[in-house]
């Protein structure tokens, strides 16, 4: 179960004008401006739950998403998950989630892919038998066999997404952030990940969180939506809540951003 509430979070910004007579007064006496990423905002996800956390960008997907990883800590509010607060006790809250971030990698660069596998077997401290059980599953579903032995760097974008989330996974998480798992990927590698993450869902009742601006994932992956803006929850539902009057789900969520000044 995962419980956010009343969840405050503001990042204090320098800002200066261009120019190097700006840039030395700057020296002397900084400016700030103070951006509200998240501002009360408030939901509960049940065990086994797939949510589409979607919004524009700036609206606090991702600040939303490092406060439940534990990476981020706000300033008002409580947030729960499975009973432990996630930038408490870290050690024993991560061996229950996964984080997928598109643009981000946890896998290390030079060198390949089973040694960044091995690697993150000891950080968790998973059993052998239980880590090698559970990378021959991965290996299977996601296609790895030729990729575990190849340097990141040499594999294309939709090869290393399906490494990154198989990474995320060697710990058998209760709990799967996907911060833009798709991004920039192939027609066929973006089926092979909503597949695998559905059959995941299914068989292990994962609870998943997907945030993405690609709305075939929401559709295809998701029941539920939570859409946010400005920091705050503008709704909490269905894809059809949005499409209602539109045949398309951008041109109707381009409507309800627009109705909502974002």
């Amino acid at each position: 179960m995962i419980t956010m509430q009343h969840v405050c979070k503001t990042y204090k910004v320098s800002k200066r004008d261009a120019g190097f007579s700006s840039a030395f007064k700057a020296l002397f006496h900084k400016e700030y401006e103070y951006i509200h990423a998240l501002d009360d905002v408030s939901f509960t996800i049940s065990d086994g739950e797939m949510v589409g956390y979607i919004g524009p960008n700036g609206a606090g997907k991702s600040s939303t998403i490092k406060i439940l990883s534990g990476i981020l800590t706000p300033e008002q509010g409580t947030c729960l998950v499975n009973g432990m607060t996630p930038w408490k006790n870290r050690i024993a809250y991560v061996k229950n989630i996964g984080v997928v971030f598109g643009q981000r990698t946890q896998l290390w660069w030079d060198v390949p892919v089973m040694d960044s596998f091995e690697l993150l077997k000891e950080i968790y401290r998973i059993d052998t038998p239980s880590y090698r059980r559970t990378l021959t599953e991965l290996t299977e579903m996601l296609g790895l066999s030729s990729l575990l032995q190849m340097p990141v760097r040499q594999l294309s974008l939709g090869q290393r997404m399906r490494c990154e989330i198989a990474a995320s996974l060697l710990h058998d998480p209760e709990i799967l952030f996907l911060d833009e798992p798709t991004i920039g990927l192939d027609a066929v590698s973006k089926l092979a990940v909503r597949d695998f993450i559905k059959k995941r869902n299914q068989e292990k009742n994962t609870t998943v969180i997907l945030t993405t601006h690609d709305m075939q994932d929401i559709e295809a992956l998701t029941d539920r939506v939570i859409l946010i803006g400005k920091g705050s929850i503008l709704l909490d539902g269905t894809i059809e809540d949005i499409k209602t009057g539109f045949e398309s789900t951008e041109e109707a969520l381009a409507a309800f951003y627009r109705s909502h000044h974002i």
